[in-house]
């Protein structure tokens, strides 16, 4: 098959709380043969909050983004549901309204860019599914995770609103998404079906209000493992932070010990393809897999 060639914009999350995900991104694209030019110019997407503040700020900063890959003439993919949905948004509100288009571009032009539409948005799961193909990655597993009960979570961003993201996503159901799911029996592991593998982590109110989130992490969480569930998988750094790293104050939260490893998507397809745990940052993992070789 042709060599894929994509612009990866990391986000912020990616460079510095989760160091692991880039990592192991890399990793797999590498082991894979997908080239992946960072776009080290790119900035924050606002992350959801900015564009509660200034609109208009969120759409420059988020073309702008757009505008770096598009200079290379490449798709830019996302390892951030978050990230995937303030950039894709972008883009379709651009491409659908040619007055507020032009108003971007007036402020883009003060640093020399211009948006043209012209660059597709899509998360990396999406283009390992779409564009390369589970049957080709199925191919290239050595050490399947068989015997592996694996919890897919999906999250919010990347999979609603539907309208949005069924542009990029090879027409996923948010409500009952498959996705990962076929990724990880791909990888011959055992998928396990949860109701709450399309709920929302609470991340975005963990600062405004702890008790919401962890009730919000906890559900979906002691779902997975009322499911037999030896671990979850997740395509958010987001998601990943408030899973992964508040285990303590979950378990407080729902009154019963919530213990279980979250991989980041890459982490899992690195697992399979049998890189070496180092390669794909799995020490950074608060809670442990238990995968040292």
């Amino acid at each position: 098959m042709e060599k894929l060639k994509y612009a990866l914009y990391t986000g912020c999350t990616a460079r510095e709380s989760t160091p692991e995900l880039l990592k192991s991104t890399m990793a797999i694209a590498k082991k894979l043969g997908i080239e992946l030019v960072l776009l080290d110019e790119a900035s924050c997407c606002g992350a959801s909050h900015l564009q509660d503040f200034d609109d208009t700020l969120s759409l420059v900063l988020n073309a702008r983004n757009i505008c770096y890959a598009e200079k290379l003439g490449l798709t830019m993919v996302t390892i951030c549901n978050t990230c995937q949905l303030n950039t894709a948004l972008t883009k379709d509100r651009l491409d659908e309204d040619e007055e507020l288009k032009a108003k971007v571009n007036e402020k883009l032009a003060e640093v020399g860019l211009e948006y043209k539409g012209t660059s597709e948005v899509k998360h990396f799961l999406y283009a390992l599914q779409d564009d390369y193909g589970y049957d080709k990655i199925a191919e290239q597993v050595t050490k399947p995770m068989t015997d592996v009960n694996i919890a897919s979570f999906y999250g919010c961003h990347n999979i609603r609103p539907s309208h949005l993201q069924n542009k990029t996503n090879g027409g996923e159901n948010p409500y009952k998404p498959v996705s990962l799911d076929n990724l990880v029996t791909a990888l011959g592991g055992n998928a396990v079906d949860y109701e709450s593998k399309n709920k929302c982590c609470g991340f975005h109110v963990e600062l405004q209000n702890p008790t919401t989130a962890n009730r919000l992490s906890g559900a979906a969480m002691t779902d997975a493992m009322d499911q037999n569930a030896d671990m979850m998988v997740t395509p958010c750094p987001l998601c990943h932070l408030r899973m992964d790293v508040q285990q303590h104050g979950i378990s407080k939260e729902v009154g019963r010990d919530v213990n279980i490893p979250v991989l980041h998507l890459p982490q899992m397809v690195g697992i399979a393809l049998g890189l070496d745990p180092k390669d794909l940052g799995l020490h950074h993992n608060v809670t442990q897999t238990g995968i040292s070789k």
